[in-house]
């Protein structure tokens, strides 16, 4: 049985030596922040039309808003750094190095999480300073209520869906095809459903929803949920799916 540190040092070499994966979180940084800088200074600009009427005008939210580009980005690289292996072939030599199937998977979840809090973590807190920056007189501050708990969450939201879109790909053993169902889920059904007056209660339970309230600085009235109610639902779909990915490469062949 290979230990499982070994495990992981192999799963970072193998992550951080193919160049997609590698663009793709660079890619998730430059999105998130430059829209984020962009929408703040537009905000700055024109307040009057950013401001909302009932109220207080969340300036966090505000430096977040190139979060859902940075989210396409943590999709595909959740999707890339499974599906290589599949569209490559080398699953078969690391399930041969590995044949604990389940303790490799969850090795390289661990890679893959660890990775992309980094990238996330780092990404969010440089896109709210920023932001704020950029937001002049109408800015907040690290320090206010629920700030920083904020903006730990955007870090947290990024890596979940990523870990989510792992294991999605684990379960269907397909890059192309796990994209080909993630893609029109978070940004086709999920926003369409969301938008439908008689189904839309169900969208509030689906992953990104949910995981968006997590960067709900204030509470608003209509929301269903809150950040920590977000968190868990997040949360138990990301489990869920990389228990699939588990269970569906425990009983398939690779």
């Amino acid at each position: 049985m290979a230990a499982f540190p070994a495990i992981l040092q192999s799963e970072w070499t193998k992550l951080r030596t193919v160049r997609s994966t590698v663009w793709t979180l660079g890619l998730a940084f430059v999105v998130t922040l430059g829209l984020g800088a962009l929408i703040c200074t537009l905000a700055n600009n024109n307040f009057a039309d950013f401001a909302p009427k009932n109220a207080p005008f969340d300036a966090t939210g505000t430096a977040f808003a190139g979060i859902i580009l940075g989210e396409i980005a943590m999709v595909v690289f959740g999707v890339l750094a499974v599906g290589n292996e599949y569209s490559s072939g080398m699953i078969r030599v690391s399930l041969a190095a590995v044949p604990q199937r389940a303790t490799l998977l969850v090795g390289k979840a661990v890679v893959i999480a660890l990775a992309a809090f980094a990238v996330a973590l780092a990404t969010v807190f440089i896109t709210f300073f920023t932001g704020q920056a950029l937001l002049g007189g109408h800015s907040t501050t690290i320090t206010e209520p629920h700030v920083l708990r904020a903006v730990f969450g955007a870090a947290g939201y990024l890596t979940m869906i990523c870990l989510f879109s792992a294991g999605v790909t684990a379960m269907l053993h397909n890059q192309t095809l796990a994209l080909g169902v993630l893609v029109p889920f978070f940004f086709l059904l999920s926003p369409i459903l969301g938008a439908v007056p008689k189904v839309k209660t169900v969208a509030h339970y689906f992953p990104d929803y949910a995981g968006q309230r997590m960067l709900l600085v204030y509470q608003e009235h209509n929301q269903p949920f809150g950040p920590g109610a977000g968190f868990l639902i997040c949360l138990t779909w990301t489990l869920a799916a990389l228990a699939g990915g588990i269970l569906v490469l425990r009983t398939r062949d690779a």
